[in-house]
């Protein structure tokens, strides 16, 4: 029994020495970097606010009326004006004789290609250019502003030991803030 209570004697008196060397070590660490640590209670927290423009891209689309042209002589006219070049060639060559029986031909048939190029035109008249006009998307991007305000941190007032501070903090700190305290020795 006796050295029951011995070893639980050793025990408390080990645990007791472990507390404080380890408050020991916590103080000279604490002591070593000279800041503490406390909260103090904040009085106000007001909002920095800033105004900012910000531009947003907005793309807008609508239907336009493309029109074009299609020339419809171009499928027309070729036939008319072979066909005349070949009934005035024709023509032509039943005039003269020798070498004047070929320049008449040539005549005829550069007489004969113009009378159904002109035909051909004059039968297609109004008809040989045709406007159509089709529905064509058209699109624009163009940017809208706007004024919106925005929260750049927190004016922080808090008081510590009957002192009132100011600082500004990105966030707001609620109800208490931590404040670092750092005692030094005036000399």
């Amino acid at each position: 029994m006796n050295t029951r209570i011995t070893a639980l004697m050793i025990a408390m008196m080990f645990v007791g020495t472990t507390g404080s060397a380890l408050a020991d070590h916590d103080y000279r660490t604490a002591r070593s970097d000279r800041a503490m640590y406390d909260y103090a209670k904040v009085i106000s927290s007001q909002p920095i606010v800033n105004h900012v423009t910000v531009r947003t891209p907005v793309r807008e689309c609508w239907e336009e009326m493309q029109y074009y042209t299609v020339d419809r002589r171009a499928r027309h006219g070729g036939g008319s004006t072979l066909v005349g070049a070949l009934i005035g060639g024709v023509i032509g060559h039943q005039f003269g004789s020798g070498r004047g029986n070929d320049a008449a031909t040539v005549a005829g048939t550069l007489i004969g290609a113009a009378v159904g190029s002109d035909a051909a035109r004059q039968r297609h008249d109004g008809h040989d250019v045709e406007r159509i006009a089709r529905p064509v998307e058209r699109c624009e991007t163009r940017y809208q502003s706007r004024r919106e305000e925005r929260i750049d941190g927190y004016r922080v007032t808090y008081r510590y030991h009957g002192q009132k501070y100011v600082t500004e903090m990105p966030y707001d700190p609620g109800r208490r803030i931590r404040v670092r305290v750092d005692v030094r020795p005036a000399g």
